[in-house]
């Protein structure tokens, strides 16, 4: 496939259910009517890759405060099988990386990644993400049930 015109949009009420259908075909767990109500609220930190003008990937954030610190979680960031190594998970990363270097006053960026993800481990690590903990049992219904916990540390405290 030749490299074709990747951009980022919103997620908006009227593409929501793009999101949604994305969702399923990428992830092995499926997300509640709740996350897709807070997504549409997430502003910067959730948004639509297209490729070509066509929907192929999605990435979904929050924050978190831990202890006092602000932390981005990466909630989804995927991308549909047959247009993964274009440069489109690099583009929703790079998006987070920049909102999160924008906004300032953030510790860290972490995710859960299924312990058998090679292909997702490889490309985190790639922008220096690290694991950082492994959760026995972390999903639900799907095989292998443990998730690595990967961080990129943005502020040494």
């Amino acid at each position: 496939m030749r490299k074709g015109r990747i951009e980022l949009g919103d997620v908006t009420p009227h593409n929501i259910k793009q999101l949604k259908l994305l969702n399923q075909v990428v992830f092995p767990v499926s997300y509640n009517d709740k996350f897709y109500k807070d997504v549409l609220e997430a502003g910067e930190l959730a948004k639509l890759a297209y490729y070509n003008d066509m929907v192929v990937g999605g990435v979904c954030c929050r924050v978190d405060v831990l202890d006092g610190q602000r932390r981005l979680y990466i909630m989804t960031l995927g991308c549909l099988a047959p247009y993964r190594r274009l440069g489109i998970g690099t583009k929703m990363l790079e998006h987070v990386l920049n909102f999160v270097e924008r906004e300032g006053n953030f510790n860290s960026i972490f995710l859960h990644v299924q312990v058998n993800n090679d292909g997702a481990l490889d490309f985190y690590k790639k922008f220096g993400f690290e694991v950082v903990e492994t959760k026995q049992h972390y999903y639900k219904r799907i095989e292998p049930a443990d998730a690595h916990v990967l961080q990129k540390t943005l502020v040494k405290s």
